[in-house]
């Protein structure tokens, strides 16, 4: 079984007669930041703009399409080999780089997912309060956790397995496609 490390964060804005509900996406491992909107061949290494092989995960363009109406949808990722420009150029590649309007990533942030800075910058650079987050993941114990213990609630992103976990700060989906109602109806 493959495992993913997506992680959304998600925010929601009062603005004029609806809700702007913001998304960032991100990943957990070490290697580069795949496995999120994109899959992670472990075979190849450096920066994937560079790798001979790109893939989005399933249903990832179409829930980005389908937010980007009404949602900002950004990525934050704990990459250690991209930067910005980088991530940029993979998701161009891909034809998804048009739907995400942030990005935000370990080289440029400094900090890593668990830690409250992580979410800490992003939260300061938004300009938000942390009950306007929410963080969507697949790695409950780096992702659902550690967005609880830093105050926000949390969408384990459970792909691989029929578990779901509940309680007051955190809610399981396992597809892609079913995020746009469970930050409704978790939010």
């Amino acid at each position: 079984m493959r495992k993913l490390d997506a992680r959304v964060l998600v925010k929601k804005v009062p603005a004029l007669d609806r809700t702007i509900t913001a998304i960032y996406i991100e990943n957990a491992s070490d290697r580069d930041w795949g496995d999120t909107l994109m899959r992670d061949f472990k075979e190849y290494h450096g920066p994937m703009k560079d790798w001979p092989h790109l893939e989005t995960i399933p249903g990832a363009s179409e829930m980005l399409a389908h937010l980007h109406g009404d949602w900002t949808l950004a990525l934050a990722t704990n990459a250690a080999d991209s930067d910005e420009m980088n991530i940029r150029l993979a998701l161009k590649r891909v034809d998804i780089d048009h739907w995400l309007d942030k990005v935000y990533c370990f080289k440029n942030i400094g900090y890593k997912k668990p830690a409250r800075e992580f979410f800490q910058y992003i939260q300061t650079d938004l300009k938000l309060p942390t009950q306007s987050l929410c963080m969507v993941g697949d790695n409950f114990e780096v992702d659902v956790l550690g967005a609880n213990e830093s105050g926000l609630p949390a969408i384990w992103f459970n792909e691989y397995s029929l578990e779901e976990r509940q309680a007051a700060l955190h809610r399981t989906i396992h597809t892609l496609a079913a995020l746009p109602d469970a930050v409704k109806n978790f939010m």
